[in-house]
């Protein structure tokens, strides 16, 4: 059968996605957030997700709306707090101990996707030594400084937002709106991709950011370019 990772609706997309699946979500200042997968993913209603996201509280992202159903038991990002006096649903339920946070450096988050992605299973860094954030974790000194090891992180599906898509998989991405994508993608099991736009002639090599290796579905839900 000739390859076709085109599917009609985002539900149909993400309609397998089990209970305590780890969920990757792309989006990173105003760029990238697969909002159309993300309120697809609420409707069709797993439980206990863990969302591997650069903010729990983006003003832009729709990721609130999977904290504020109660689908979600843990969340690990680089940025938890919210926009404005007043606690965010993250903020309160994280509060009152109903759901889990991991708070990593952004740098470091980056690389602990991209290493799950590359089959790397820890590494060591110096960023976060000697703070609340690497509390617990093993410690060595190389070069006469102090490393933490960080763990790799892998994932059941991640949802990520791309410009254009071939029937292949093949993406390419507006700019900043790549983010985290590329990565999230070669560290999920299922990669799904909402794009603007879905063709079935391939794209030319020149132009593909992320190849379709690493993409496994693909949904066109139109949208300005570079959103």
């Amino acid at each position: 059968m000739p390859i076709d990772k085109r599917i009609a609706t985002a539900a149909e997309a993400l309609q397998d996605t089990p209970n305590g699946a780890f969920v990757f979500i792309s989006g990173f200042g105003g760029a990238g957030f697969p909002n159309v997968l993300i309120r697809a993913l609420r409707d069709c209603g797993p439980r206990e997700l863990t969302l591997i996201v650069n903010s729990a509280t983006h003003r832009f992202s729709c990721t609130h709306e999977l904290i504020e159903a109660g689908m979600v038991r843990k969340v690990i990002c680089s940025a938890a707090r919210g926009h404005s006096k007043d606690l965010s649903p993250f903020e309160q339920l994280y509060r009152d101990g109903k759901i889990e946070l991991e708070c990593i450096p952004q740098g470091t988050l980056a690389e602990r996707i991209r290493a799950g992605g590359a089959g790397i299973p820890a590494f060591y860094t110096p960023v976060g030594y000697g703070t609340d954030l690497t509390k617990g974790k093993e410690v060595r000194v190389f070069h006469g400084r102090e490393h933490v090891l960080e763990e790799a992180i892998s994932g059941d599906v991640a949802l990520i937002r791309a410009d254009r898509a071939d029937r292949y998989g093949n993406l390419t991405f507006r700019y900043a709106q790549a983010n985290f994508s590329p990565a999230m993608a070669t560290a999920a099991r299922c990669a799904v991709a909402e794009v603007r736009t879905a063709q079935t002639d391939p794209i030319p090599h020149t132009e593909i950011d992320l190849p379709g290796i690493y993409v496994k579905r693909i949904v066109a839900v139109g949208g300005e370019a570079g959103q």
